[in-house]
C-alpha cells in the first residue's frame, strides 16, 4: 500500500526521506499558521522559536507538498524519521490533496499530516497567535540546533514562491522579520 506524506513547513524543501513522487497541492479548510513552538529544532526551551502548524478554519487553503512512498523499507525509515522530526506535533491526520487539475475531486486520498493541537496537555509548545510584530522579532531572535527560525522563516518564503505559492501568514510575517532587522 502507498503512503503519502503532506509537508506545509519544512518537509516543503526538505523532507529528509526517500520518496517516488512529489506532488504540488493543497489541503482545504486548514490554514498555515506560526503558532507552534519549537524548543527543538529552531529554538530552545528558554527561547522557542515558532514553526507551523495548521489551524482548522473552514473555506481556508492550505498549498504544500505531498510525497509519494511506495516501497515498504522507504515507509518504514520515513515514519520512524518522522516520528523524531515531528515530535512536537501531536497529533496526525488525515487529509485529501487536491490540485488545480483536481480541484474537486481529490488527487490523493488520506495523506498523513502533522499538526500541532491547541490542546496544552498534549502540546506543552503550542504558542497560539501574538501580534505580528511580536512573532517577526521571537522569529528573528530564536535559534536552535537546527539554525535561526528566521532562516526557517525564509526557506519556506522561497519554497512557496518556488512552487508558485504566495501564503500571506507567511509573507506578512517575512517582511514583519525584514522590517525588525532593519530597525536594528
Amino acid at each position: 500500500m502507498v503512503m503519502w506524506v503532506f509537508g506545509y513547513g519544512s518537509l516543503v524543501w526538505n523532507p529528509g526521506f526517500a520518496y517516488d513522487a512529489r506532488l504540488v497541492g493543497f489541503v482545504r479548510d486548514y490554514r498555515r499558521v506560526f503558532y507552534q513552538g519549537s524548543t527543538d529544532h529552531r529554538g530552545t526551551p528558554e527561547f522557542p522559536g515558532r514553526t507551523v502548524t495548521l489551524e482548522h478554519q473552514p473555506g481556508s487553503t492550505c498549498w504544500g507538498v505531498a510525497y509519494k512512498i511506495s516501497r515498504e523499507q522507504d515507509k518504514q525509515t520515513a515514519l520512524e524519521y518522522l516520528e523524531v522530526r515531528e515530535k512536537q506535533y501531536d497529533e496526525k491526520v488525515y487529509l485529501d490533496l487536491y490540485t488545480d487539475s483536481s480541484p474537486k475531486i481529490p488527487e490523493v486520498q488520506d495523506m498523513m499530516v502533522y499538526l500541532a493541537t491547541t490542546n496544552k496537555e498534549a502540546n506543552q509548545n503550542y504558542l497560539g497567535p501574538a501580534p505580528l510584530e511580536e512573532m517577526a522579532k521571537q522569529i528573528y531572535l530564536a535559534e536552535g540546533p537546527t539554525g535561526p527560525n528566521k532562516e526557517y522563516l525564509f526557506k519556506l518564503e522561497d519554497a512557496l514562491n518556488k512552487i508558485g505559492v504566495v501564503d500571506q501568514h507567511v509573507q506578512d510575517l517575512a517582511n514583519a522579520v525584514r522590517k525588525y532587522a532593519d530597525s536594528l
